[in-house]
């Protein structure tokens, strides 16, 4: 049975991999999971200096998911490298980078310096608010997607994943753009804007007001974006939002996904990555799957 898929030319053992932010570096979670058995790990955006990120309080739990204000606190780039990417080396799994920055000069930095770095693929979190342009992110507007695409392409040195926004009216919009500008492969859905208050204390139950809604409950819409995105471009899919289960996982691919990412599940069952792989060889078993790629895009 193959369970091996490939992203621009880097073969991933399986299409399970960690959704970034929600995995650390992978440190945290290598007492409960086996990173040998994930096809890739994805770390947590790296920005070309620390972030703070936003102010507490930047998490709250709404029904079926949650919502983040974390605000892409980093280390920075300087600290990974010495940390995070000797640690990940020890593993038979590849190395996804999640790249944030507020300028594309910010982007361009760190892409620059992990192209002599021992990782495997950089993905481009343009869920970033663009400062230059007062604030909207950069995957909010198909020519910033595909100018910020084309700048990362002159400096990398590993392929590119850019993961897109769903708080667009057209993801195929954007998808085409990152096409045009360059990507190799596309990473959906990040997180959609969300808002919670606390009737009791009359409050808004994040400091930033409004966060990014992850989990179960929006899955069926990264389902119909992925397959949205599959029709409209040439390029492989990371699928992700809202995968709990390897049903999740199976449904994404046929959806049009080469390769999954799982996220928010993490935080209340920290083994369910490798469950997912394990859920989805025993799919292939009993379907008589011997080719993990029977079931890409199958569903037209």
């Amino acid at each position: 049975m193959n369970m091996k898929v490939n992203l621009a030319g880097v073969t991933l053992n399986n299409p399970v991999m960690t959704a970034s932010g929600t995995f650390g570096s992978g440190e945290e979670f290598s007492e409960f999971v086996d990173l040998n058995k994930l096809g890739a790990v994805v770390t947590k955006g790296v920005a070309n200096i620390p972030w703070e990120g936003n102010p507490t309080p930047r998490v709250a739990e709404v029904y079926g998911g949650m919502l983040n204000a974390i605000g892409l606190q980093n280390p920075g780039i300087d600290v990974f490298i010495e940390r995070d990417i000797p640690f990940l080396k020890k593993y038979d799994t590849k190395i996804i980078v999640n790249v944030c920055g507020k300028s594309a000069s910010d982007y361009c930095e760190v892409v620059e310096r992990l192209a002599d770095q021992p990782v495997d693929m950089l993905e481009i979190n343009i869920s970033c608010p663009n400062v230059k342009e007062g604030g909207i992110a950069f995957g909010q507007d198909p020519k910033s997607v595909e100018a910020i695409t084309k700048e990362v392409k002159k400096y990398a040195k590993q392929p590119v994943i850019m993961k897109l926004s769903p708080n667009v009216t057209d993801i195929t919009e954007m998808a085409r753009a990152a096409e045009a500008g360059g990507a190799d492969v596309l990473s959906l859905i990040n997180t959609l804007t969300g808002m919670k208050i606390d009737i009791h204390k009359r409050k808004f139950a994040l400091a930033n007001k409004t966060g990014g809604m992850s989990g179960p409950a929006i899955h069926p819409i990264a389902v119909r974006m992925v397959y949205q995105t599959a029709q409209a471009v040439k390029l492989p899919i990371i699928g992700m939002g809202g995968i709990l289960t390897a049903e999740d996982a199976i449904e994404m691919m046929l959806a049009g996904a080469t390769a999954v990412s799982v996220g928010t599940a993490n935080f209340h069952n920290p083994s369910v990555t490798e469950e997912i792989v394990e859920g989805m060889r025993s799919y292939m078993a009993e379907q008589g799957v011997k080719d993990i790629h029977e079931l890409i895009g199958a569903v037209k």
